[in-house]
């Protein structure tokens, strides 16, 4: 299986991660991962999008560097890089998700 391509920090832009909050749905994606420290699988976000939306989803967040991947076998494991997110744009993704909850 080929490993998913997740740019390292130092290749992590803001216009980028804006970018891929700029979507309702992936910024929900990104609210779900928030709760846990880790997703077991992308069917258990539970947004009502067919698999192949999720997945596209997640590759736009994952390759802009919002969220990481961990594979076991054929298990995928989502969770948000909040640590090098928070290390390069201190207080960006509490905002972002602050201001997303008075929008609804």
């Amino acid at each position: 299986m080929r490993t998913p391509y997740q740019p390292p920090i130092s290749e992590i832009k803001l216009t980028s991660v804006l970018h891929a909050l700029s979507d309702p749905t992936r910024l929900r994606i990104a609210k779900c991962l928030t709760k846990t420290k880790e997703q077991h699988c992308a069917s258990y976000l539970n947004l009502n999008v067919s698999k192949s939306t999720l997945s596209h989803h997640i590759k736009v967040l994952r390759e802009a560097g919002v969220i990481q991947v961990r594979i076991e076998g054929t298990q995928h494991f989502y969770s948000l890089r909040t640590e090098d997110l928070e290390a390069l744009f201190p207080g960006l993704m509490p905002s972002i998700l602050q201001a997303e909850e008075h929008m609804m």
